[in-house]
């Protein structure tokens, strides 16, 4: 097949490199950047740079973009694409943008599949970009009653071949409650942890609990404003649920209340437990 990759980004550079390293499929890429196409090429994660127009011989186009980007792009882009063809995005909200684009995209013939792979790092760019940075990851799919069958195939079985460890499919409005969770309130917690006045005193204090808790507050503010206005009931929510969470450790440490404390303290341990079995018994 031939597949684009619009956006080199961190995501985007990591699904050319992939595609590249992991399958036979010619790949190629719109960026904005000359100097990323550049060295694209002479990394060889890509086969060539192309123009938008040149999306009509494209059998797969990955877009690597931010949220509101992304549905600028394909709309601006509707009548460029392949006839038959998949087009999906990697952002890591899913209602607005499926909403936004199937339609538009069906009316001329093409198949919108709203996808969200499951990995990044702290940094963005090409530069951090990997060709490893889905191994064992999970590619999550997200169509909706009218997503052609076909197109939710190809994608995933091209999930396999670009080495993530599963597919997982999911309704756009599952996936934005469950993603508030599990990614979006955790840099808002990292965010939130950094903001005390002793986290320029941590020099030889600090270690792995540190380092874990922090590590997500490199964000690119820019794109998590974006991803988290997108999706801010589901996100209130979680943040509201911690914020209660944490009123009941400092109300057991205000009044001295050390059975309180054991007591909620070993209620998330064992909810971790169970959490953990849980994964496991859903193989991930």
């Amino acid at each position: 097949m031939k597949i684009a990759v619009v956006g080199l980004g961190l995501i985007g550079g990591s699904v050319a490199k992939t595609l590249k390293k992991n399958t036979n499929h010619s790949v190629y890429a719109i960026n904005r950047s000359e100097q990323t196409l550049k060295t694209a090429l002479s990394e060889e994660a890509i086969d060539g740079a192309i123009t938008p127009q040149q999306l009509k011989d494209m059998d797969v186009v990955f877009i690597g973009l931010y949220a509101g980007l992304t549905i600028d792009f394909v709309l601006k882009n509707a009548d460029n694409f392949k006839k038959g063809a998949v087009v999906c995005d990697t952002c890591g909200v899913k209602t607005e943008i499926v909403k936004a684009l199937t339609q538009p995209l069906a009316e001329k013939g093409v198949h919108f599949v709203g996808c969200h792979p499951m990995a990044g790092r702290e940094f963005s760019g090409y530069r951090y970009s990997l060709d490893n940075l889905f191994d064992n990851a999970s590619f999550i799919i997200t169509p909706d009653e009218g997503t052609d069958q076909g197109a939710v195939q190809l994608l995933s079985d091209l999930a396999h071949e670009m080495r993530f460890r599963k597919t997982v499919i999911s309704t756009p409005q599952e996936h934005d409650r469950v993603i508030a969770f599990t990614s979006q309130l955790a840099h808002i917690v990292s965010a939130s942890y950094v903001k005390s006045p002793s986290l320029l005193k941590q020099a030889g204090f600090s270690a792995g609990s540190f380092k874990d808790m922090t590590r997500v507050a490199y964000l690119n503010e820019n794109m998590w404003t974006e991803l988290f206005m997108l999706n801010k009931d589901a996100l209130s929510f979680e943040i509201g649920c911690v914020i209660n969470a944490l009123q009941d450790y400092k109300n057991a440490l205000d009044s001295g209340d050390s059975d309180k404390l054991h007591e909620l303290l070993k209620e998330s341990r064992e909810l971790k437990e169970r959490s953990d079995e849980n994964t496991a018994k859903q193989g991930g």
